[in-house]
């Protein structure tokens, strides 16, 4: 493996199914009475968020913890950054304080990338702008391979605001890279321009897609993100592009419903699909904590684990 985690893209077949299968070997922790292991003892992981995250923040200190590393936990709110201080001069804050990895969340597209040239650790992209969050299309597959046995040839339909969703760019990268096909579903106002050079197709018809699907995964409408009207209404988009009971039912009856969170209810996903036995998103979230466990291992566990 490489030493930074930036890109889903930066994952060969070979990195992304040794990250799947440590995840495997690492779940089974979970159930013991301890679930601790000393394998990052005297090792330093910082948590450097400049976006709110619950989940995603939460879960990296779940793994890291679980793997006896010590946490340092930054946030841009209250910290010197609000009082501008630039990224790189808390990079080197940070390397100062001897950090071994950096998980960094930040609102800026290529921010973790520039991070990697600043510091001597492991860098982990927990998220940039629109950019990618290659650990949630980690657990995504995981989850996947745990459901369904496995991801060679199974088809993927990935529904809502591709545009401003850096789920859905990681997604479509690793999926591909690991043998399934990827179908991007949703207005055309939010599909970006440049999706023809991702391997992946495109439809703007969710009905069409749903039988032809083994996974179907609902993305949250990003408004916060957009500066511009890009549907009629939330009620017009929930009826072209939202799924309900009728539409889950179109589905082959393997299927399964997931959302990367957090959820608008009623929007992109009826209340009673995402709550029924068909969805994935609570095995998601404690997914995640066995993904990332197994990557901060895979970075920060010994010259072994390197190439």
């Amino acid at each position: 493996m490489n030493r930074h985690l930036i890109s889903a893209g930066d994952l060969t077949r070979a990195d992304a199914l040794l990250i799947l299968d440590t995840a495997d070997e690492l779940a089974q922790t979970a159930t013991r009475p301890i679930k601790k292991l000393p394998t990052l003892r005297g090792r330093t992981v910082v948590n450097l968020f400049f976006e709110d995250s619950t989940r995603t923040r939460i879960s990296f200190e779940a793994a890291a913890k679980r793997l006896s590393a010590d946490v340092i936990n930054f946030s841009a709110k209250g910290s010197s950054v609000a009082k501008g201080e630039s990224l790189k001069d808390t990079a080197l804050t940070l390397e100062a304080m001897g950090a071994d990895a950096v998980v960094i969340r930040h609102g800026a597209s290529g921010a973790p990338h520039r991070l990697a040239g600043w510091v001597r650790g492991s860098v982990v992209n927990a998220g940039d702008g629109s950019h990618e969050h290659p650990t949630q299309a980690l657990l995504d597959a995981f989850t996947m391979r745990r459901r369904l046995g496995r991801l060679d040839g199974l088809r993927v339909t990935i529904v809502g605001d591709i545009l401003h969703s850096r789920v859905a760019r990681s997604n479509v990268l690793l999926l591909s890279t690991l043998g399934a096909e990827v179908t991007l579903v949703g207005p055309p106002t939010l599909i970006p321009v440049a999706v023809g050079a991702w391997p992946c197709s495109v439809s703007y018809d969710l009905d069409a897609a749903l039988p032809k699907s083994d996974v179907v995964m609902m993305l949250r409408v990003q408004q916060e993100r957009m500066n511009a009207a890009y549907f009629p209404s939330v009620r017009e988009y929930s009826r072209r592009y939202g799924l309900d009971g009728t539409r889950m039912a179109m589905l082959p009856g393997h299927a399964v419903v997931m959302h990367p969170g957090p959820m608008n209810r009623g929007v992109e996903i009826a209340a009673d699909v995402a709550d029924s036995a068909r969805s994935t998103i609570v095995e998601q979230v404690a997914n995640g904590v066995s993904v990332r466990m197994a990557v901060l291992y895979l970075l920060l566990g010994g010259s072994e684990a390197r190439s």
